[in-house]
C-alpha cells in the first residue's frame, strides 16, 4: 500500500511506576533518519528502538520524543557532588577574604546550587518494557496514519494521471490533421516563391517535415509511463523513488513535445501535460 513520509501519532501508558508518552513526528527525506529526545535513564533502549523502527519505515525524517513523570513506585536515587560543595567552599572562603561583612553559606543554600543535588532515575525492567512496547504501539499507529495520508496521494496522482492521458487521446486525434495542414502550408510557400521543386524533392521535403513534427514516440512513451505509474500504485514496497523517476521521464517526453511543437493546439497540450506533471511531482515527493 502507498504511503506518504508525513504523519504524527501520540500514544500514552501508565502504571505503578508513572506515565510514559511517546511522540513520533514524520516528515518527507531521502532516506530513514530517526532522531530520538529521551530522559536519561531510557538512553540504553535507543539502539534496540532504532531496529524496531526499521521494521515499519522505509524513509522519512522521523522525531522520536518521550516524557516520562515517575510515579511513588519509581526508583530515584539522590546524590550530592561533593567535589562541587567543596569548590563552592572553597570560592566562598576566597570572596570572604575580601569582605568585611560576610557569613558562611548554609547547607541549604549550598543544596539549592545547580548540580550540588543530582537525582539519578533508575529506569526498571518493567519501565523500559514499558517504553518499547508503547514504542511499537506507537509506530503502527504512525504507520497507519501514513497509509491513510498515502490514499489520498494516490487518488489525487491518479486523477492527474488520467488528465495526462486525456491530453495525450486528444493530441493523437489532431495529429492527422496537423500534418496536413503543416504541409499544405508547404506547399503555397513553394508556390508563393514560385519555386518549381522536382516531384521527389517536394516528397522528402514533406518527409522531413513530418520527421520534424512527429511525436507520436513521444505519445506512446508517455501512455506507457502512465501504465507503469498505475502498477507501481498497487506495489506494497516503497515506492517514492521509483515514482519520481517515472514523473522526470514523463517530464522529459513533454519537453520534446514542445520542441517538435508547430501548432497551437499541441502547444496547449504540451502545458497541460507539464502542468499535471509537476502537480505529479510534488505529490511523489511525500511518498515513501
Amino acid at each position: 500500500m502507498i504511503r506518504s513520509m508525513t504523519a504524527f501519532t501520540r500514544q500514552q501508558s501508565q502504571g505503578d511506576w508513572g506515565t510514559l508518552t511517546w511522540e513520533i513526528r514524520s516528515v518527507n527525506h531521502r532516506f530513514l533518519e530517526m532522531s530520538f529526545r529521551m530522559p536519561e535513564q531510557f538512553r540504553g533502549l535507543e539502539s534496540s528502538l532504532r531496529e524496531m523502527s526499521r521494521e515499519f519505515l522505509d524513509r522519512g525524517k522521523v522525531e522520536c520524543n518521550l516524557r516520562f513523570i515517575p510515579g511513588e513506585a519509581a526508583a530515584t536515587e539522590v546524590a550530592v557532588n561533593a567535589s562541587l560543595v567543596k569548590q563552592l567552599l572553597q570560592a566562598n572562603g576566597e570572596v570572604a577574604s575580601m569582605l568585611t561583612d560576610t557569613h558562611s553559606p548554609r547547607s541549604m543554600e549550598l543544596l539549592r546550587w545547580p548540580g550540588v543535588v543530582q537525582v539519578a532515575e533508575v529506569a526498571s525492567d518493567t519501565e523500559q518494557d514499558a517504553a518499547k512496547s508503547l514504542f511499537a504501539t506507537a509506530l503502527k499507529d504512525l504507520r497507519a496514519a501514513r497509509e491513510r495520508e498515502g490514499k489520498a496521494l494516490a487518488d489525487v496522482i491518479r486523477e492527474r494521471l488520467a488528465g495526462i492521458g486525456t491530453e495525450v487521446a486528444k493530441v493523437k486525434d489532431v495529429m492527422p490533421s496537423i500534418l496536413t495542414l503543416q504541409q499544405e502550408k508547404l506547399y503555397n510557400r513553394f508556390t508563393q516563391a514560385k519555386v518549381e521543386l522536382e516531384p521527389t524533392r517536394v516528397e522528402q521535403e514533406m518527409v522531413m517535415l513530418a520527421q520534424k513534427i512527429d511525436i507520436a514516440e513521444e505519445l506512446d512513451r508517455l501512455n506507457t509511463h502512465i501504465e507503469e505509474f498505475n502498477r507501481v500504485l498497487t506495489s506494497s514496497e516503497a515506492i517514492g523513488r521509483r515514482l519520481d523517476f517515472l514523473s522526470q521521464e514523463m517530464n522529459r517526453e513533454a519537453n520534446t513535445m514542445g520542441s517538435k511543437s508547430l501548432n497551437t493546439t499541441t502547444s496547449h497540450a504540451v502545458i497541460e501535460l507539464k502542468v499535471f506533471i509537476e502537480q505529479i511531482r510534488e505529490q511523489v515527493q511525500n511518498i515513501e
